[in-house]
């Protein structure tokens, strides 16, 4: 349908890096009217590493660290919102979509703290963010780090990362009501009733087809629970950062819907990031 896409046919994803997006995206690319980028060739297939007009994750300091940097948080005030700039970043996307599909979906966690930038740069389009509870994303991204660095820089601790966790959502709570077209999807509910969460997308979208919830199963769910009461003995190593979670943040982030000492504890919050949708 041609180099030149309606905004309105564009949907953006976000969410903390271990929050779900990718296993999310790609169910989305897996409905016949929508199309993800694909054979890009870059992690994740993520849009943030095919473009140049914003800089990636990484330079705001990657997973665990973005969000507690003002200049990462793009808002349609940023000099770098122009027509031009909008036409580079759909050059550089365009060549992995299914333009011949009714939406063209981009991946990215910074997208979370971007949406105002999208939605200025491109009027008329979606933001989905899904939303995972933080101690999860916390252990998650220890184990994903554990496993592909070695890096002493890149050390954080559990309550370091749970402090980026809330950060970021803080900032996705003010934007919400900034944004003309947000959903927000809670993992634990896209694991624990598919169905249910998927026919929220597809209304939100406008889809004619339900999506395919199959690839989405307790077999993506969190196998950190054991490990997160396991640290409830003091002599873990884990022990001590539990306790400075509770003490610190159990407050906050039971605004966000999550019990912070129960992994499977969550409750729709009744906030922003509790909206069905603003269409």
């Amino acid at each position: 349908m041609g180099l030149d896409p309606d905004p309105k046919r564009l949907v953006f994803v976000g969410g903390l890096h271990r929050s779900g997006t990718t296993p999310f995206a790609k169910v989305l690319d897996g409905h016949p009217q929508v199309s993800g980028l694909v054979g890009t060739g870059v992690r994740e297939d993520e849009g943030q590493h095919l473009q140049t007009v914003y800089p990636k994750a990484k330079v705001h300091g990657g997973s665990g660290r973005f969000a507690h940097r003002p200049e990462a948080h793009l808002t349609e005030a940023s000099p770098l919102t122009s027509p031009a700039n909008a036409q580079s970043m759909l050059d550089a996307w365009v060549p992995f979509w299914d333009t011949s599909r009714r939406l063209l979906v981009e991946k990215s966690p910074p997208n979370i703290i971007m949406g105002r930038f999208l939605q200025a740069q491109f009027p008329g389009s979606g933001l989905i963010v899904v939303v995972r509870h933080p101690v999860a994303v916390a252990l998650s991204n220890k184990k994903w780090r554990r496993l592909t660095s070695t890096n002493p820089r890149k050390f954080q601790s559990l309550a370091q990362m749970v402090e980026h966790w809330l950060a970021a959502h803080r900032v996705l709570a003010a934007d919400a009501r900034h944004l003309d077209r947000l959903l927000v999807v809670h993992y634990e509910r896209l694991i624990g009733s598919p169905e249910e969460e998927l026919r929220r997308v597809q209304e939100f979208l406008g889809l004619e087809q339900p999506i395919e919830a199959s690839r989405l199963s307790a077999s993506h769910g969190d196998p950190y629970a054991d490990r997160w009461a396991s640290y409830e003995s003091w002599w873990r190593p884990g022990g001590w950062q539990r306790r400075l979670i509770g003490s610190r943040h159990a407050d906050e982030i039971a605004g966000f819907g999550y019990d912070w000492a129960d992994l499977a504890g969550f409750s729709r919050p009744a906030g922003p990031l509790g909206l069905t949708a603003t269409v």
